[in-house]
């Protein structure tokens, strides 16, 4: 048995030295963090999901869905933003897996019901809005989770034992040892984390990552403002949201980066332009909005140092999830 294979990721071998030894010169993910930040304008994409809960009357899609549909897109066209770092070793994710977090109840001192989904690459918008809705009410209402049941185990324990336990958790994940059912229950093993504050009327703002787990992207969506001399509502209202993102470094370039985030602008503002009809599912091929590029198209360049640079900057040049 190799140390370093792992239950949910394959082992990256084709590295360039400067990014190798990164994980060594930050091991830690909020040494690493970059934070980017974009403005979505939402006037096609709230034409696009009203022609789409017309056609499906049954979901009633919003922007958060949009927002999971796009992340996913951009990691299906640039799978390295599907990477992670564990025991200073970095991998690819075999699957597409995000974390969100849910209140149980709209008021204060509620508890948060967080919900870990796996995204097929080839489902539909609609297969996609009807899953997240179906888990999102399982999670919500349907008992406590492994996570939650796990946890009460462990906060009886006295707080060295705790401790022990967590260091344990973090040593058999440098290693490798981590059994697959422990990593499917745990949200902080994940592609993407995503905040929906929109949900609690809340802006959107710049979060850390976790040290625990595997996440490396942290992906917050702000509540919709009008903009100044919009209609306050009807389908001539304009609107704007702000998505920050907190993006681990040491996983891929910060152009690379970028370039998912322009593509993820792109999907939810206009979904239709991106390959993404209201009333019928996406067409096959190449012509799908998160298809891998083809031999004519532009492939991101890999930069010699990645944004050693940039760290803990905000910038609109330059998405994707709080508490």
């Amino acid at each position: 048995m190799s140390w370093w294979r792992r239950s949910d990721g394959d082992l990256v071998r084709d590295l360039p030295l400067n990014r190798r030894v990164m994980p060594y010169m930050m091991p830690g993910r909020n040494e690493s963090v970059y934070y980017f930040d974009i403005e979505l304008a939402l006037h096609r994409t709230d034409g696009w999901l009203r022609e789409f809960n017309t056609a499906h009357p049954g979901l009633q899609a919003d922007v958060f869905h949009l927002a999971l549909w796009g992340i996913r897109e951009c990691m299906v066209r640039y799978p390295t933003m599907n990477r992670f770092v564990a025991g200073g070793r970095l991998y690819q994710r075999r699957d597409i897996v995000f974390s969100f977090a849910v209140k149980q109840r709209l008021q204060e001192g509620s508890p948060f019901a967080v919900v870990k989904r796996t995204f097929a690459t080839d489902e539909s918008f609609a297969d996609l809005v009807r899953g997240v809705q179906d888990q999102t009410r399982a999670d919500r209402f349907g008992g406590p989770q492994q996570t939650d049941r796990e946890l009460a185990l462990l906060m009886k324990l006295p707080g060295t034992v705790r401790r022990m336990v967590m260091g344990g958790v973090k040593v058999a994940d440098r290693f490798g040892m981590l059994p697959r059912f422990f990593i499917d229950g745990d949200p902080m093993f994940a592609s993407a984390f995503v905040a929906h504050m929109a949900s609690f009327g809340m802006p959107a703002g710049y979060h850390h990552l976790y040290e625990y787990g595997t996440t490396g992207i942290f992906c917050v969506l702000g509540r919709p403002v009008n903009e100044p001399g919009s209609p306050t509502s009807g389908p001539d209202r304009r609107r704007v949201m702000k998505v920050t993102y907190s993006f681990d470094e040491r996983t891929e370039d910060g152009f690379t980066a970028w370039r998912s985030i322009q593509h993820f602008k792109r999907i939810v503002e206009d979904p239709t332009a991106a390959g993404l009809p209201p009333t019928e599912a996406p067409p096959d091929g190449p012509e799908r909005s998160g298809a891998s590029p083809g031999p004519g198209d532009e492939i991101p360049p890999r930069g010699p140092g990645g944004l050693a640079s940039g760290h803990h900057t905000t910038g609109d040049a330059g998405p994707m999830g709080a508490e």
